[in-house]
């Protein structure tokens, strides 16, 4: 495979990462979580949505997170991506703004499963939507990036 094929190959997969975890977000919150409050009693819709969110936190930390770091990583150095550069106007800030919001996304996340797993019920939701909105403001941000 040549160089241009490799790096299409790292690009598709920090993409297709990304479509995965915000995906995997928009369907749980919109699609599954609705119907196993609709469908199941009380006790198993718990059991159901903890498993659930369990599952998918652990194809987060498994698969997703270094996808995610790895890809990004390998596409900024490709770029020549600097610290210094991430203060400079155009992709730079872009790119900064980016990366603080993953890091307030990952940690809402983070949050919401700790509130989840401590009886915390309206701050998990609060920071379920506050990772599923950041989510969306990260795609958002990535598409105003060149590719590399």
């Amino acid at each position: 495979m040549d160089a241009v094929g490799w790096w299409s190959l790292v690009r598709f997969a920090h993409v297709a990462g990304a479509a995965l975890w915000v995906g995997g977000q928009l369907a749980l919150t919109l699609v599954i979580l609705p119907l196993a409050r609709r469908l199941l009693g009380p006790e198993a819709k718990d059991r159901f949505t903890a498993a659930a969110g369990r599952r998918f936190g652990m194809l987060t930390g498994a698969v997703f997170l270094p996808v995610q770091l790895a890809t990004g990583w390998a596409m900024a150095w490709h770029r020549g991506v600097t610290w210094a550069s991430l203060a400079e106007p155009g992709y730079g800030r872009t790119l900064a703004a980016k990366l603080a919001l993953f890091a307030v996304v990952m940690l809402a996340a983070a949050g919401h499963g700790i509130a989840h797993a401590k009886g915390r019920a309206e701050l998990a939701r609060s920071l379920a939507v506050v990772s599923l909105v950041g989510s969306l403001g990260v795609v958002l941000l990535a598409t105003a990036l060149p590719a590399t």
